[in-house]
């Protein structure tokens, strides 16, 4: 341990040891027990010790506050840890690497800001330090992760779970049986683990009724569990056999922990046998089996020499009488200096795994690595949120088929008790919605839309009573869409969605053009008592351009309308140059001059008001007829509106018959 500048002031020691003399037998009693890693039992003694600890004695304050820290670190209680550490500091306790703890531990509780303000007052202590590193990037991708999870659903499993503590559930028999890892009421034994303080943990299973239902679990009927703990399993494709961990209480050592295996006999698993691994090295913890698909590997965890640091995850080829051979660590791409743990194999190529070292959102995170099939280098991802927490998220397990299944983890949990979820990634929506109106904007129900798809797909759909459609799309994919009604022209268009993976909606509308009744060209503007055609009347007309371009075998007939001021003759002439002009412009884009007549009306046709004119003005209504006498009876500002909608140029489809030159 070093002082905050790497040294230890002798003042402090002496002031510490007198102080520590006066309360030794008890402080040595929590040591014991930290030392023979029964956390639980230490917590309460060093609760009880600081709690009789004067409070002028900062000395001696700061190393129990640092020593109960560190117990309840190692029982995953990061809210008593953030306390008990942010004690330590107060009380200037010498150790740098108290820091680094103190900002793991607001990193696990999720206040990732006040996490980051820590690593970094550490990397002040330790410029460089990797693990500090590591620990800052991950409360910068913590927060952005939170903000866009992945498209994982979770479900808490009230169902498996007990008020005390469950975890690495595994699938096996064709996805129907489901084992885990449970301290509840039901386990064997009564004695409480002074490591967690809950029972020792025992192998549980629940199965599928007939509909497909999960039932109650119960304790595996096996010589498997033990008044100790057992846990981690992991069961061969064909379920004859299991891996999993067992730890004996040994009087020289206490929590030696060792992967055992069994054999599935008549239904019934075999009382286990250990695994032989490193010559049957007891100093090292051998842990969280983790068969492959094909039973040639067994993936598993230890902190034997040879490592990265912490634990790793090994690999060795076992044989089917259980022997071991081929032992390899898988490297530094999954390998840490800190803890990666409860592998699960999904295939050849893909691992998960979870880790306290890679950049995360806090305590250990499930993880998802690949490797590549042109060699053997590994590529880590982290599973983000919704699957990974501020808490510990860890022991997954997969259906056979498809992205859904079981992990564990002590979210939401103050007494960093562990707990099953399940989760299932969420489909991708990509939807498609519209309207098939009228140039008049009213529905046209019955419409037939035809729509093609550049993945193969075909669909033909038809318009509800509000003119609507809707249909799911694929991701990706170029749609020709082609609209048709009775009475009105087919109408073509085209959409390209998007390969992101989020939800998303594309809404494809359809303005039907009839052809048989005309249609008002909105927005065409003509000079003041002339025929010229103003610049903004064109965005118009290069819409009845593509309108023709898209139907080659139609013609249509242009006719221009007056209002009611002036002589008869001259509105005529008048509203015949002017659709003239419009004929002369629609050439001018390549139109054929024979598929486009002239004509003008002047006056003599006044406009008989439909739904979309009187929705625009509440002192019209459908039905009237926009004549001299009618517009005389209104006000002058509304006489004006009256005469401007009377001012109109209109087209319509024209038959075979008007097609001839």
């Amino acid at each position: 341990m070093q002082s905050f500048n790497g040294t230890v002031s002798p003042f402090f020691i002496i002031v510490a040891s007198l102080l520590l003399s006066c309360s030794q037998s008890r402080l040595s009693d929590a040591r014991v027990q930290y030392t023979a890693g029964e956390y639980d039992a230490a917590i309460r003694t060093y609760r009880g010790l600081y709690r009789s600890t004067p409070r002028d004695q900062h000395a001696l304050r700061g190393v129990i506050s640092f020593e109960m820290a560190e117990n309840y670190r190692s029982l995953n209680q990061s809210a008593g840890a953030v306390t008990a550490y942010g004690n330590a500091i107060r009380f200037a306790y010498p150790d740098t690497t108290m820091f680094l703890r103190y900002a793991q531990m607001l990193h696990r509780e999720g206040r990732y800001s006040t996490a980051a303000g820590a690593y970094r007052r550490y990397l002040q202590l330790r410029p460089g330090d990797g693990v500090a590193v590591s620990g800052l990037r991950g409360t910068e991708l913590a927060q952005e992760w939170s903000l866009s999870p992945a498209r994982y659903e979770v479900w808490r499993m009230d169902l498996f779970n007990s008020g005390r503590a469950e975890f690495s559930p595994m699938l096996a028999h064709k996805d129907r049986v489901l084992y885990f890892t449970s301290s509840g009421e039901d386990a064997l034994g009564e004695t409480e683990s002074p490591v967690t303080g809950l029972k020792y943990n025992d192998l549980f299973i629940s199965s599928k009724n007939s509909r497909g239902e999960w039932q109650k679990p119960k304790r595996l009927q096996s010589e498997i569990n033990t008044v100790f703990d057992e846990g981690t399993p992991s069961i061969t494709r064909d379920g004859d056999r299991m891996f999993y961990s067992s730890s004996s209480v040994w009087s020289d050592h206490p929590n030696a922990t060792q992967i055992y295996h069994s054999r599935r006999i008549n239904g019934v698993w075999a009382a286990g046998q250990p695994l032989q691994i490193m010559g049957g090295d007891s100093l090292s913890v051998f842990a969280h089996p983790a068969v492959s698909p094909s039973g040639r590997y067994l993936f598993f965890v230890s902190d034997m020499p040879g490592g990265h640091g912490g634990k790793d995850i090994w690999r060795v080829i076992i044989t089917q009488t259980g022997e071991v051979l081929h032992m390899e660590n898988l490297g530094p791409e999954i390998n840490t200096s800190e803890n990666e743990m409860f592998p699960y194999v999904r295939n050849d190529s893909t691992l998960y795994f979870s880790s306290d070292g890679h950049p995360g959102m806090g305590g250990l995170d499930l993880f998802k690595a690949e490797k590549s099939h042109d060699s053997d280098r590994w590529k880590v991802s982290n599973l983000q949120a919704p699957l990974n927490s501020a808490a510990d998220d860890f022991g997954i397990t997969f259906e056979q088929d498809g992205e859904s299944g079981f992990f564990s983890s002590n979210r939401s949990d103050v007494r960093g008790h562990d707990h099953l979820y399940s989760f299932a990634l969420r489909e991708i929506k990509t939807e498609v919605e519209g309207f098939v109106v009228d140039r008049e904007d009213k529905f046209i129900s019955g419409a037939s839309l035809s729509v093609i798809g550049s993945d193969g797909s075909q669909l033909r759909l038809t318009t509800n009573s509000e003119g609507e459609y809707c249909f799911e799309a694929g991701r990706g994919v170029d749609y020709l869409f082609m609209a048709t009604a009775e009475g009105f022209l087919n109408k073509k268009q085209l959409l390209r969605t998007s390969n992101a993976e989020r939800d998303t909606a594309y809404y494809v509308d359809f303005e039907m053009t009839p052809y048989d009744k005309p249609v008002i060209l909105e927005h065409i503007f003509y000079d003041f008592n002339r025929a010229t055609l103003r610049p903004e009347s064109k965005e118009e007309l290069d819409e009845l351009v593509a309108l023709l371009n898209d139907h080659p075998e139609i013609s249509i007939e242009l006719t221009a309308h007056a209002d009611r001021k002036g002589g008869d003759e001259y509105n005529r002439v008048l509203s015949l140059h002017r659709s003239r002009s419009v004929v002369a412009y629609l050439t001018s884009r390549g139109i054929e001059g024979k598929r486009l007549k002239a004509s003008g009306e002047g006056k003599t046709e006044p406009k008989r008001v439909d739904s979309a004119i009187a929705s625009g003005y509440d002192f019209l209504k459908e039905g009237d007829l926009l004549t001299d006498d009618y517009i005389q009876q209104l006000p002058p500002e509304q006489q004006e509106v009256a005469d401007q909608i009377n001012r109109r140029t209109e087209f319509r489809v024209l038959d075979n018959r008007f097609l001839t030159p």
